[in-house]
Order: structure tokens, then C-alpha cells, then sequence
């Protein structure tokens, strides 16, 4: 694949990003960056861009809630990439996910239409679409019906984009990006790459039965910089790549980490009860209900609409899923661990129990 700057003009006038902090944001920051654009980036006070020491950018400081702080990084800006968000599941979250990912977008793509910004790029996420069906595939077409999931993340980043088309409406020059689950080195919180850090880890004991698409954030990232260029204003479109089963992507995740074991694979029905008793119990317990009932669905994508109006062109997942485990296993030095832990034992032992609670809870 060629690097962004071999295959854009350089362009002229500033360009806002919130939210290059973080894993998309700095390698959204980086791709428009070698594209030419001169670079103001809005992040919090104590956010740290150690890891963009070697970019050239305007830091100006505020919050996406606070919209005075949102009015004063606009001035002079042309283009706007609104990163900014937060995909938390923890219960105690919820409210803090709201905030952000709703009011956050609608006061930053306010501010935007009120500058008169040539182009603003919004970066939702598949989750705005919704799962597709057991084994099945859903394109930008897809009606969302997952608000009875009650995944406080899910219904975020849907509300998120009725704002922002509510805004392309009034005239805002707005696409919106919908990426899936972004793997791929380089992540300076080391957050978004906690599937893969927690396998490593043997913290993941068991999954249940489910499926989710993988992209390369070095594509997603390149995936922006082509819905600046060739999207439609009031369009989104879905940067995905590969379809995974959860059986799959843990099995790749062992063979290129030497893993001996993957989790232990447990029955939908009684795992989200069983986390969802432990929950309302107040016992600590590792994954929230909403992680549980998010695994059990399938986000699956197809990505169609990007190539071919956006000329999106994802690499190999292979690349992908390699250049993410070692990235983290160089993270981790010696800690990852190779065979079962204590929890995939004890797990091994009652599945064949939860197995048969599954069939009795469908009668």
C-alpha cells in the first residue's frame, strides 16, 4: 500500500482533530500530517503527545464538552476530523459515555457548521449500524435495531450520528466513517488493543459464541483521509476487513503468540445470566453485562461502499493480527503467558454444566 502522502495533494488552511491522543487519533494525526495539512489538535490538560513528539502540530487545550474551549480551536480552522469519544462498557460509565460521545459530537460539529468549515469527518464505528444476524453480513443499509441490547456504547454512537445528520441537514459538510474493531501497533494508551493484551495475559478465559470484524487502524487512519477527499457529504461509510468468528481470531492469536490454549468456549444464554446475577450482587467480577451481551452478537461488515467510492483498500488481515501481537508482546516482555491459567481450568470443568443450563433455559 502506498503511504498517504504519495496519494494526496498537499493542502492548504488548518485542520482541527480532537481526540489524536488516542489509537485512530495519533494514526489519523500522522496520515494527514504527511498528506501536508497544517495541524491544531484539541486535547485535554495532562493528555499526553509524547508519542507524536516527531509531528508537527499547534496544541491548543480544552474539552469537546467544553464549547467555549470547542469555539476557540475552530477559529481559522478549514477542516475538522472529530476523533474524540470514549468506547467504554463499564456500568458505572454509562452516563460518562453519553456525554461524551453525544454532546461531545454535537457541540464540536455545532462549532464546525458555525465556522463554516470546508469539511468535518466524523468517526463513529459499526457499532451505529448494529450487529447483523448469526453468521451474517450488513452493509451502511442496515436498519439499527440494537437499541434493545441496552449497550450504553452501541446506542451512544447512533444518537452521536443522528446529530451529525441532523447538522448535515443545516448544511454542515459532514461524512461520517464507520470503523470496526481496530487492532495494529502503536497504541499510545495501550487501551484499544486490550483484546489482545488480556489474551496474552490468559485474561480472557472464555468467550461465547460471536463474531466481529478486525481493521488495520494504519487503514483506518488512511480510510479518513479518503472520506476528506471523496465522500459524500451526509454519507457514511463502513472501513472494515476482515470477518471473524471468535473460535478463529483466538485460534490465530495463539498460533502467532505460542499460546498453548485458547479460552474455553461457554453457552451464550447462561453466561450473560450468570454475569448479569454476579453483577446485580455487587461481586467483582472482570467483564461488565454489557461486554457479555456486545460478544454475543456479530459484527459483521462488509465494505463494499468504501471501495468503491472512497477507493478503500484494507490490508491483508494477516499483516494486521502479526503486527498487532508482536507490537504487544514487545509491550509485555516476558509476562505473556503460554499455558492455562486457573480460571480457564476451573472454566473447562463446569462448561459442560452450562452446556446443559443453556438447553434447559430453551425449553
Amino acid at each position: 500500500m502506498l503511504p498517504v502522502a504519495h496519494l494526496y495533494h498537499r493542502r492548504v488552511g488548518k485542520t482541527l482533530v480532537t481526540g489524536g491522543s488516542g489509537f485512530v487519533g495519533s494514526h489519523v494525526v500522522r496520515a494527514l500530517a504527511a498528506r501536508g495539512d497544517e495541524l491544531r489538535l484539541l486535547v485535554r490538560r495532562g493528555s499526553s503527545l509524547d508519542h507524536l513528539a516527531d509531528v508537527e502540530f499547534e496544541r491548543t487545550s480544552g474539552d469537546v464538552l467544553d464549547r467555549r474551549a470547542v469555539t476557540r480551536a475552530m477559529k481559522g480552522v478549514e477542516r475538522v476530523f472529530h476523533i474524540a469519544g470514549t468506547t467504554s462498557m463499564l456500568a458505572h460509565h454509562r452516563q460518562k459515555v453519553f456525554d461524551l460521545n453525544v454532546k461531545g459530537t454535537r457541540i464540536v460539529l455545532e462549532e464546525s457548521l458555525r465556522e463554516g468549515v470546508e469539511r468535518a469527518v466524523f468517526t463513529s464505528s459499526v457499532a451505529a449500524i448494529g450487529p447483523a444476524s448469526p453468521r451474517g453480513t450488513v452493509d451502511e443499509t442496515h436498519p439499527f435495531t440494537a437499541g434493545a441490547l441496552g449497550i450504553a456504547y452501541v446506542n451512544s454512537k447512533h444518537e452521536a450520528e443522528v446529530e451529525a445528520l441532523r447538522l448535515a441537514a443545516h448544511g454542515l459538510p459532514v461524512v461520517i466513517v464507520n470503523p470496526s474493531f481496530v487492532l495494529g501497533p502503536d497504541d499510545p494508551r495501550g487501551t484499544s488493543m486490550e483484546l489482545v493484551r488480556r489474551f496474552l495475559l490468559g485474561r480472557i478465559p472464555a468467550y461465547v459464541d460471536g463474531g466481529l470484524n478486525i481493521v488495520d487502524v494504519r487503514d483506518v487512519a488512511t480510510g479518513h483521509v479518503l472520506a476528506d477527499e471523496k465522500g459524500e457529504p451526509g454519507e457514511r461509510y463502513i472501513l472494515a476487513a476482515r470477518n471473524f468468528t471468535f473460535d478463529r481470531l483466538f485460534a490465530d492469536l495463539a498460533r502467532l503468540s505460542g499460546r498453548d490454549h485458547v479460552p474455553v468456549k461457554l453457552p451464550s444464554a447462561p453466561t450473560h445470566l450468570a454475569v448479569e446475577l454476579v453483577t446485580r450482587a455487587g461481586i467483582p467480577f472482570p467483564v461488565s453485562p454489557d461486554e457479555v451481551r456486545s460478544a454475543g452478537c456479530w459484527w459483521t461488515y462488509r465494505n463494499g461502499k468504501a471501495r468503491k467510492e472512497l477507493g478503500f483498500d484494507p490490508r491483508p488481515h494477516e499483516e494486521t493480527l502479526e503486527d498487532a501481537v508482536h507490537w504487544q508482546m514487545e509491550q509485555l516482555g516476558g509476562r505473556v503467558r503460554t499455558g492455562r491459567g486457573t480460571p480457564e481450568l476451573a472454566l473447562s470443568a463446569v462448561a459442560p454444566f452450562m452446556r446443559l443450563g443453556e438447553r434447559v433455559l430453551r425449553r
